[in-house]
């Protein structure tokens, strides 16, 4: 197939459009961001990128801490309104009608609207030129209890994220193509896996509720 060409860019695609809290009392904020992912699994770790110039920057560089809130589609006006307009001028918090919710282990809020919320204290940061990398660890995950199946498994599957496609938002609708490791499954253990499927799928009406 034919490609066309371009001069090095910013266009990895999709990404998980986070609404980042942070800051505490009358100076929290909430700042829209698609630049985050995992870098690390023990010690958990994560990061956001912010721009030097966002009003989030020097709270999270002051305080230590944030909160990466992954919206679903009910809250995609919102993510985008945290993500054009600045605290500086208003309060995103009442703008939006968004709740603030007591965390565990920091001391800025999570977004209680939001299904999924992850603590996090940033433990180290790398200056660039446009941005600075906030590399934290995840202190505390908390997802809606609707989430949870009934043998305790996280179905974030079922709870309809954003995802952020070169400049616009989209909804996770597709159901799974396979689950981690399934190009080497062996036939005894697929022929198990799409047995529990249709299972399921009978159980619940014939939706499809794939489970890994």
């Amino acid at each position: 197939m034919e490609k066309v060409s371009f001069k090095g860019g910013a266009m990895l695609s999709p990404l998980p459009p986070a609404m980042v809290s942070c800051g505490k009392g009358t100076d929290k904020n909430i700042l829209t961001i698609a630049w985050t992912g995992i870098i690390n699994s023990d010690p958990p770790l994560t990061y956001v990128s912010v721009r030097k110039s966002r009003h989030s920057h020097d709270i999270i560089a002051r305080e230590g801490e944030f909160v990466i809130n992954l919206p679903n589609e009910a809250l995609a006006k919102q993510c985008d309104f945290c993500g054009v307009k600045s605290g500086r001028e208003l309060d995103k918090w009442s703008e939006m009608s968004l709740t603030p919710m007591e965390a565990d282990e920091v001391g800025c809020p999570l977004i209680e609207e939001a299904p999924v919320n992850l603590e996090c204290r940033v433990v180290e940061t790398r200056e660039y030129p446009t941005h600075d990398m906030f590399i934290a660890e995840i202190v505390r995950v908390h997802v809606d209890a609707n989430l949870l199946s009934g043998t305790g498994k996280i179905r974030l599957d079922k709870a309809g994220l954003l995802a952020y496609c070169h400049g616009e938002y989209f909804g996770m609708k597709s159901s799974p193509l396979g689950s981690f490791g399934f190009s080497v499954m062996k036939p005894k253990t697929k022929k198990r896996k799409d047995a529990q499927r249709r299972a399921n799928q009978r159980a619940k009406g014939g939706r499809n509720v794939f489970e890994k």
